[in-house]
């Protein structure tokens, strides 16, 4: 049995809590939060945990074997550091840290103390990406020469059920859309072509969030950004906190004897075509679990490293970081190299 302590306790967290009911080998035993409405929340939703307002409290535990961190972004790395410092396993929230030094300091954190880190990105372990992945290692359409990837909803006030303002807030959250939901696609093209990231050409903007004052967000509420990789794969992401709608979550992969379309046909998730445009479409049963914890629980008990360990993600943060570099300097930036130097 993994026992868990919870830092934070907003709509992530949340909804943390409801996929560990279901993981049998998963208890959560303190939850620790500064505010008293979310005190209460996890009371009530958590009634065998100890409910705890310093962070501290949580960290030094005797009853607690793993940290999940749910905390601002700003936050992530002092604590995960407080954790592994108290040779407790950790899994984090993306993005990992706010800085590429931060992300490092705490891979070698966990390898320094004997522990595993593990970073939240959850889409590549939604059963339809799976799929898509043992299709393209089947070679279904050859491959992959150029890709298009875009992802976006009306934004966290939308769906964080407080409304956390700090994701709005640049010393809490440090970076927006991008960070928020392009970073779920970086790390989804990595794991779906087996390629990285090497040199990014993005514009990171604020187009149309305003805070109460009617001031532009600190924050970016849209990127674009086209990726070239190491396999030889380009193309594009979008990531968007404006789309006032219904929300916008597909990749298109298109190869050397045909084309990939997933969340695209709403229909079907995943539909092949190959080159006399035939179409065969793959339906999979709706899951409303992350598959984050599942992952983390079994690497913990196997003593194996995560899928996505904090080295893992290296990768992914250094193509956000670097699209950010991009962005501000109006030009192609290289990343994932051994001749890159720190942003």
């Amino acid at each position: 049995m993994m026992r868990f302590g919870i830092l934070g306790y907003g709509g992530i967290a949340q909804r943390f809590v409801g996929d560990s009911a279901q993981v049998r080998e998963a208890e959560i035993t303190v939850i620790a939060s500064r505010t008293e409405a979310k005190q209460k929340a996890a009371a009530s939703a958590v009634k065998t945990a100890q409910i705890v307002d310093q962070y501290d409290a949580c960290l030094s535990s005797p009853n607690v074997d793993c940290v999940y961190i749910a905390l601002p972004h700003l936050m992530h790395k002092e604590m995960a550091m407080a954790a592994l410092a108290q040779h407790k396993h950790v899994l984090v929230e993306k993005p990992m840290a706010v800085t590429l030094a931060e992300c490092e300091s705490m891979v070698a954190a966990a390898e320094f103390n004997g522990k595993h880190l593990m970073v939240g990105h959850n889409m590549r372990f939604d059963p339809v990406h799976r799929r898509a992945k043992e299709l393209l290692e089947a070679g279904v359409i050859g491959d992959i020469i150029t890709f298009r990837t875009t992802i976006g909803n009306a934004g966290p006030e939308g769906w964080s059920p407080d409304r956390d303002a700090w994701f709005f807030d640049k010393d809490k959250a440090a970076m927006g859309a991008l960070s928020d939901l392009g970073i779920h696609k970086l790390d989804l093209l990595q794991y779906l072509t087996g390629q990285t990231v090497i040199e990014t050409t993005a514009k990171v903007m604020t187009l149309n969030k305003h805070d109460d004052h009617g001031h532009f967000i600190g924050v970016d509420d849209n990127a674009l950004c086209i990726l070239r990789m190491n396999g030889g794969a380009v193309g594009t992401l979008a990531a968007s906190w404006t789309v006032y709608g219904k929300e916008c979550n597909s990749t298109c992969l298109y190869g050397t004897k045909g084309i990939m379309l997933i969340y695209s046909d709403p229909g079907a998730p995943i539909v092949v075509r190959d080159m006399s445009n035939t179409s065969t479409a793959y339906s999979f049963e709706a899951s409303t679990r992350s598959g984050v914890i599942d992952e983390f629980v079994d690497a913990l008990e196997q003593n194996r490293e995560p899928e996505v360990s904090g080295k893992e993600a290296l990768s992914t943060m250094r193509a956000i970081f670097g699209s950010i570099k991009s962005s501000e300097i109006g030009r192609t930036v290289s990343v994932n190299t051994s001749f890159v130097n720190h942003l």
